[in-house]
C-alpha cells in the first residue's frame, strides 16, 4: 500500500466530440430503452462513451484492458471490475460540443470481502465544455483475486422483484449488444467478448455484461420517470450480470428522486441505484 500511495493525486486530460455518428450509434444500441432529449441533446451517460482510454495494442495486460501501472496504480489483484460511483449532472451535452476529461486518482483501499482480498481504486472526473464544468464523475474500480483463490462466507446473493417497481424493461443481454457497448467506450475487457476467457480464466457462468452499460439504463429509466435528467445518480454493483439472458430494469419514482435496480433471469439483484432531482 506505501509504494501504491505514490498514485493518489496523478491526473491527466483527454478531449474528443459528441459527434452525430456517435450519438446515432448509442441510440442503435439503447433504443428503446432511452429518456426523451430535445433534438441535438445527449441523451443521459453518454459520456462514458467520450474520450476513452486508447492503450496501444502492446501495451495491454493479460486481460485487454491497459497494463497495470499507468495511469492506475499496479495492484497485484489480477481481475478488475467497475463497481459503482456517482454522476452530478450540471449541465446537457450537445452535438458538436467538444469536451475535456479530467481525471485523477483520489484514494487507494484495500479490504478483505467475502470473495477474499479487494482493492477499491476511486478516480475522479470532471467533463468540461465550452460551457463550463458540464459533468462530475466519482468512480469505483475494484481488484479482486484470481478465480481460483477466491473464498466465499456463504452469504447468499440479495433477490428482488420486478413487479414491486413503477416500471420495468427487459433487456436481452445479446453478445452483440455487449460488443456494440464495447466498441463504443473502445473497452477492451476480454471478459465482455472471449466467453472462454470469461469462463475458464475468470471464472464466470459467461461473459459479463458491464457495469456502466447496466448503469446507462437505469439511469436512462430514472430520467423517464422523473421528466429530466437527475441531478444526481449513484449507482452500485453487487453481483455480476452475465450474458445471454433477459434481465429486467427496475424503477420507481420517490418522494426525492428515483431508486431502481437490475435483475437477472434468477430474480438477483446485480446493481442498485439511486437518483436526486
Amino acid at each position: 500500500m506505501t509504494d501504491l500511495a505514490a498514485w493518489i493525486g496523478r491526473s491527466r486530460e483527454s478531449s474528443d466530440l459528441v459527434t452525430p455518428r456517435l450519438l446515432a450509434e448509442f441510440r442503435a444500441t439503447f433504443a428503446p430503452h432511452l429518456a426523451p432529449v430535445q433534438d441535438g441533446v445527449a441523451p443521459p451517460a453518454l459520456h462514458w462513451c467520450l474520450a476513452p482510454e486508447t492503450p496501444l495494442a502492446d501495451a495491454l495486460g493479460p486481460d485487454g484492458h491497459a497494463a497495470r501501472g499507468g495511469f492506475l496504480p499496479p495492484v497485484e489483484l489480477p481481475r478488475r471490475m467497475w463497481a459503482g460511483g456517482q454522476i452530478e449532472t450540471l449541465t446537457d451535452l450537445h452535438e458538436g460540443d467538444l469536451i475535456t476529461r479530467t481525471e485523477t486518482v483520489r484514494n487507494i483501499d484495500f479490504k478483505e470481502g467475502r470473495s477474499g482480498r479487494l482493492c477499491f481504486v476511486t478516480v475522479d472526473h470532471t467533463l468540461a465544455t465550452a460551457r463550463g464544468d458540464a459533468i462530475r464523475e466519482r468512480q469505483d474500480i475494484v481488484y479482486r483475486e484470481a478465480a481460483g483463490a477466491q473464498t466465499s462466507a456463504g452469504v447468499a446473493p440479495e433477490r428482488g422483484d420486478a413487479e414491486a417497481y413503477e416500471r420495468n424493461w427487459a433487456v436481452s443481454a445479446t453478445p452483440t449488444l455487449l460488443f456494440r457497448y464495447s466498441a463504443m467506450t473502445f473497452n477492451g475487457h476480454r471478459f465482455h467478448y472471449d466467453q472462454p476467457y470469461a469462463t475458464q480464466v475468470e471464472g464466470y457462468a459467461d461473459l459479463v455484461v458491464h457495469g456502466p452499460l447496466q448503469a446507462t439504463l437505469l439511469m436512462n429509466l430514472a430520467a423517464t420517470l422523473i421528466g429530466r435528467v437527475p441531478r444526481t445518480f449513484a449507482y452500485r454493483g453487487l453481483s455480476p450480470m452475465t450474458a445471454n439472458q433477459t434481465f429486467r430494469v427496475c424503477g420507481r419514482r420517490t418522494e426525492g428522486g428515483f431508486e431502481g435496480l437490475t435483475l437477472d433471469e434468477d430474480g438477483r439483484v446485480c446493481m442498485r441505484a439511486q437518483a436526486a432531482m
